[in-house]
C-alpha cells in the first residue's frame, strides 16, 4: 500500500465506477437522483457496460456504469467531461438499446423493465434553465401527458450547482463529485453516511497501486483527447479566419467592379449610349 494524501477525483469515469461498486453507495447514489426513500430501493446489481450488438456494423454502445435496481428498472450512469453538442442523441441512444435488448428476453411488451439514463456532464448543456438537475420524459407537446414511462432521462449539470445549499442530498452527492481537497471529501462524508462509505470506498483505491496506474492511464487518455479536441478546433478555427479573409477579399473586388461597371455605365448613359450599346459593351 501507498500511504500518502493522494486521493482519485470522482468526476474521472475510472474512479466513479469503481466506487458504485459498493451496493450501499449505489442505493445512496440512486435515492438522491431519482428522489426516492432508500427503503424503497431492496436491490441493486451491477451489470456488463458492453450493450449487445444486433448487426455486425452496428455502432458498440459501452456504458461507465450499468445496474439493474429491484428487477424491474434499468439504469445507465454515464459522467462527461468534455462538452459535447450531441450529448442528448448519444444519451436517448444508449437507453433505446438497454430497452431494445430486452425483447429477446422477455418476448412481451409488458414485461419490459423501465430503462433511466443518469448523465453528470461538467459542463452547461440545458440552455433554457439555471437548475442543475433536470428530469425528461416522452410526452405529449401541448397538455404534456406523459405518453409512456418506460424510458426517462435525468441531467445533471455539475457546473451549475449553486453556491448556496438546497436542502437536497442531490447537492451534496454533486458536491463530492466535484470535490478535489481531502477536507472537502471529509467534511461531506460525515454529513452523509452513503457519500462517507463513497469516501471510504474512494481513499481505498486511491491507495491501490494497480488501479492507481489505471487510474493514470484513463486521465491521460481523457487529456489526450481534450488536447486533440481543441487543437482540431484551434486549427479549423485558423483554416476558417484564413478563409474568411480570401472571401471578404474576393468579395471585395467584386464590389469594387460592381461599382465600376455601374459607374461606366451611368457615364454612356449620360453621353446618350443605349442600354443595349452599353449591354454589348459589358458582355
Amino acid at each position: 500500500m501507498i500511504n500518502d494524501d493522494f486521493i482519485m477525483s470522482p468526476k474521472v469515469d475510472f474512479a466513479f465506477k469503481e466506487i458504485m461498486f459498493s451496493d450501499k453507495v449505489r442505493k445512496g447514489f440512486l435515492s438522491a437522483v431519482l428522489e426516492i426513500p432508500v427503503s424503497e430501493i431492496r436491490e441493486t446489481v451491477m451489470k456488463n457496460t458492453n450493450l449487445q450488438k444486433v448487426h455486425d456494423n452496428e455502432k458498440q454502445a459501452i456504458l461507465d456504469v450499468r445496474l439493474v435496481m429491484n428487477n424491474n428498472t434499468e439504469i445507465d450512469i454515464e459522467i462527461q467531461l468534455a462538452y459535447m453538442a450531441s450529448w442528448a442523441d448519444r444519451s436517448a441512444f444508449y437507453v433505446s438499446k438497454m430497452l431494445g435488448e430486452q425483447i429477446g428476453i422477455n418476448k412481451k411488451y409488458s414485461n419490459f423493465k423501465k430503462c433511466i439514463g443518469i448523465n453528470l456532464l461538467d459542463f452547461n448543456y440545458i440552455k433554457e434553465t439555471s437548475r442543475f438537475h433536470t428530469i425528461y420524459h416522452i410526452s405529449e407537446d401541448t397538455e404534456h401527458i406523459i405518453y409512456t414511462d418506460i424510458m426517462e432521462w435525468h441531467v445533471v449539470e455539475l457546473p451549475k450547482l449553486p453556491p448556496i445549499e438546497d436542502g437536497t442530498d442531490l447537492y451534496n452527492w454533486v458536491r463530492f463529485i466535484k470535490a478535489e481537497r481531502k477536507e472537502e471529501f471529509e467534511m461531506l462524508a460525515k454529513k452523509d453516511e452513503y457519500i462517507g462509505e463513497a469516501y471510504k470506498q474512494l481513499e481505498i483505491i486511491s491507495q491501490d497501486e494497480q488501479k492507481r496506474l489505471e487510474y493514470t492511464a484513463r486521465q491521460k487518455a481523457i487529456y489526450d483527447y481534450n488536447t486533440l479536441m481543441e487543437e482540431n478546433y484551434n486549427r479549423g478555427e485558423a483554416k476558417g479566419f484564413e478563409r474568411g479573409i480570401k472571401q471578404g477579399i474576393e468579395q471585395g473586388r467584386v464590389e469594387e467592379r460592381k461599382e465600376m461597371s455601374l459607374s461606366i455605365a451611368e457615364k454612356m448613359r449620360a453621353k446618350g449610349y443605349s442600354e443595349q450599346e452599353i449591354a454589348e459593351l459589358f458582355n
